[in-house]
C-alpha cells in the first residue's frame, strides 16, 4: 500500500508540474474573461455549440473509445511508403498571385488580393502534446516556419494541439504582423509572449475589416476546445474571407449541422469550401465530418469547389490513412458533383483557375 500511495503521488505531482510547462497555454482571465461571460454562446461556465452535442453519440463509453484508440490494432491508419509533396518558394511567389498552398492536416497558407495568410500551421511534426506520441507521416513535413514568408494575418480556428501547434507558434513570433482568433485563444498567444495589440479575439457572427479592404467574418462551429482538462473555455470557430472578387470558406473542426445551410443562406455562393474530412469515427461524428456530411455541407454553402482538409499527416482515428479522399471522391462521383481540390502538400492551388485539374495522388502511396 505504501509503494502504491507513493507511485500515485510521484506520478501526481509529475502531472502536476508537467501541465505547467508552456506549451499547455493560459486559461483567459481578466478583460478576456469578462467579455467571454458576456457571450451570448458561453453558459454555464463554458462555450456552448448551438445543437446538444453530446461527447459520444450513442451509447459508447468513453472509456472504451479511447482504450480502442490507443490499444486496437487497425489496418493501414499509417501509409507505407512517403507521401508526396512538392516544395515551393512562398517567399518569392508574385504576391499579386491569389493561391493557396497545404501543408497536410489542416495548415495552409493563403494570398489573396496581396494579403498573406497562415491558417492552423502545425510544423513541429508532433499533433499531441506528449513528445514523439503522434509523430507525422513520411514526407509531410517538407515545410517549416523557415520556408514562411512574413505573414499578415495568422488565424487560428481552435486551440487543440493539431490546430495551435506551440512549436510553430514560438518560432513564427518574429514573422506575424496580426493574430485573428476565438474568443480566449488569445490568452495561450499573450503567454507565449505574442504583443497583445496584435491579437484580435472574435465571437461568432462577427466581422473586421483587414488590410487592403478584405472583410473577415467569424461562423460557427460544432465543437469542442481545450488544452488540459478544462474543456470549451475558449471559442472555436470557422473563417470567411471576403475580397471584391471572391468568397472563402475557412471551415476548422466541427461535425454536421443547420449552421452549413444558415451560412449558406446568409453569405450566398462560396468559391472554395475548405471543409475537415479525416480522423472521423462514427462515436464522434457530432464534432467532426464525416466524408458524406462533408459533401452535403458544401453543398449547404452553396460551395463552387471544395478542399478537403484534415488528413494525410497524423493518425487520429482508426480509418485507413487514404479513406478520407479516396471515399469523399467516389461519393462525389456517384451524385451531383462538385470540384474538388486535392493537391499534395506544397502544391499551389490557382484561386481564381476553376478549371484547374488535381491527380489522385494517394492511389500511388501503400
Amino acid at each position: 500500500m505504501i509503494i502504491l500511495v507513493t507511485i500515485l503521488l510521484l506520478s501526481s505531482i509529475t502531472i502536476f508540474f508537467y501541465m505547467r510547462l508552456p506549451k499547455f497555454g493560459k486559461a483567459p482571465k481578466g478583460e478576456r474573461l469578462e467579455r467571454m461571460v458576456q457571450s451570448p454562446n458561453y453558459k454555464e461556465g463554458q462555450f456552448q455549440n448551438l445543437s446538444d452535442t453530446p461527447n459520444l453519440s450513442g451509447n459508447r463509453s468513453m472509456i472504451k473509445v479511447f482504450y480502442n484508440l490507443l490499444f486496437k490494432k487497425a489496418p493501414r491508419t499509417k501509409p507505407i511508403d512517403t507521401i508526396p509533396s512538392l516544395k515551393t518558394d512562398l517567399k518569392n511567389l508574385p504576391i499579386a498571385k491569389d493561391i493557396l498552398g497545404w501543408f497536410g492536416h489542416s495548415s495552409y497558407y493563403l494570398q489573396v488580393d496581396g494579403i498573406r495568410f497562415l491558417i492552423d500551421p502545425l510544423f513541429s511534426g508532433n499533433a499531441s502534446p506528449i513528445p514523439r506520441s503522434n509523430k507525422s507521416f513520411k514526407g509531410t513535413d517538407s515545410y517549416s516556419t523557415d520556408d514562411m514568408p512574413k505573414i499578415d494575418y495568422l488565424l487560428i480556428t481552435h486551440d487543440h494541439y493539431d490546430h495551435l501547434d506551440y512549436p510553430t507558434i514560438k518560432k513564427l513570433r518574429s514573422k506575424i504582423g496580426h493574430v485573428v482568433c476565438g474568443l480566449g485563444v488569445g490568452a495561450h498567444f499573450e503567454h507565449w509572449k505574442y504583443n497583445p495589440a496584435i491579437i484580435t479575439e472574435m465571437d461568432w457572427n462577427e466581422k473586421m475589416t483587414l488590410s487592403g479592404g478584405i472583410t473577415l467574418h467569424t461562423a460557427p462551429a460544432r465543437h469542442f476546445s481545450g488544452r488540459t482538462f478544462n474543456r470549451n473555455n475558449t471559442l472555436w470557430l470557422a473563417f470567411i474571407l471576403q475580397t471584391g472578387e471572391m468568397q472563402l470558406y475557412l471551415g476548422g473542426d466541427g461535425g454536421y449541422d443547420t449552421h452549413f445551410a444558415e451560412i449558406g443562406e446568409k453569405f450566398g455562393q462560396f468559391d472554395l469550401a475548405i471543409l475537415e474530412n479525416g480522423q472521423y469515427n462514427e462515436a464522434w461524428h457530432t464534432i467532426h465530418l464525416m466524408p458524406k456530411e462533408g459533401l452535403q455541407a458544401a453543398k449547404d454553402l452553396n460551395a463552387k469547389r471544395l478542399f478537403p482538409v484534415h488528413s494525410s499527416k497524423f493518425k487520429l482515428a482508426h480509418h485507413p490513412w487514404d479513406e478520407p479522399l479516396k471515399t469523399i471522391t467516389e461519393l462525389n462521383e456517384q451524385g451531383e458533383r462538385i470540384s474538388l481540390v486535392t493537391p499534395k502538400i506544397g502544391e499551389i492551388v490557382y484561386l481564381d483557375d476553376t478549371t484547374q485539374l488535381f491527380s489522385k495522388w494517394w492511389e500511388k502511396v501503400n
